[in-house]
């Protein structure tokens, strides 16, 4: 997949219903979500020196992050994602993750590693990580959480996500518990609007979306998340 434009704005509950509302006869609801969105957890890694989060402090134009996501608790459907950012430009790459080999990326049980890198495909997004792990001491180092409600558009390959309630975790071990303890990382009743498209934003839903009048910002859901809750350090003692 090539670089996207994304653009990322905070909204207030207001706005949130009121666009939400006009876009739903314009676009495609996404299939997987049901009438109350979806809810997704992120797992994100990090090297020994919060390099990631640096990065962004300072504004660095190219940046990459590596996730675990899960979509409604689903221990079935895993995804290793590489999220790789330039300046205002985005590209996501993607591979399934088994369950085992999300334990084994979890705890960093080497021997495990090993295996997992030796049958997957070199050059994979799998043994990168594999590689960061035991090269740069990358681990987990926060759980982000929301809700989301997502729309379509095939010209443009515009998509367009509301994602409601944000929150983090410093749980990183409990990434399928139901009951896992999270702290909102936005102010109360306030959500995030993301708009994705390659290379056209069609004129009537940048009509209908309105983005003049919103202010337009640098989200990074995992800065916000450890900003909350603290950088907390977690070592695989490697």
């Amino acid at each position: 997949m090539e670089y996207r434009n994304e653009l990322k704005f905070e909204l207030p509950d207001y706005d949130f219903q009121r666009l939400y509302y006009r876009l739903s006869p314009l676009m495609q609801p996404d299939r997987h979500q049901g009438a109350g969105g979806y809810l997704i957890r992120s797992l994100y890694f990090d090297d020994l020196y919060d390099s990631c989060m640096a990065e962004k402090e300072n504004g660095v134009p190219f940046r990459e992050k590596y996730r675990i996501r899960i979509y409604d608790n689903n221990p079935n459907f895993i995804r290793l994602e590489k999220k790789t950012k330039y300046a205002d430009m985005t590209k996501k790459t993607t591979q399934p993750l088994t369950f085992e080999e999300y334990q084994a990326l979890l705890t960093c049980r080497l021997d495990s590693l090993h295996d997992i890198q030796t049958q997957s495909e070199k050059g994979s997004l799998l043994e990168e990580l594999i590689l960061g792990i035991l090269r740069k001491g990358f681990s987990p180092k926060c759980i982000v959480e929301y809700e989301r409600f997502a729309f379509t558009e095939t010209t443009g390959n515009v998509r367009v996500t509301f994602d409601r309630n944000v929150a983090g975790s410093a749980q990183t071990d409990r990434l399928f518990d139901s009951d896992l303890f999270t702290v909102p990382v936005m102010p109360q009743s306030h959500h995030i609007l993301e708009v994705k498209y390659d290379e056209l934003l069609p004129h009537y839903l940048l009509q209908a979306l309105d983005l003049a009048r919103l202010q337009r910002q640098s989200f990074s859901k995992y800065y916000l998340t450890r900003a909350a809750i603290g950088r907390k350090e977690i070592s695989y003692g490697i």
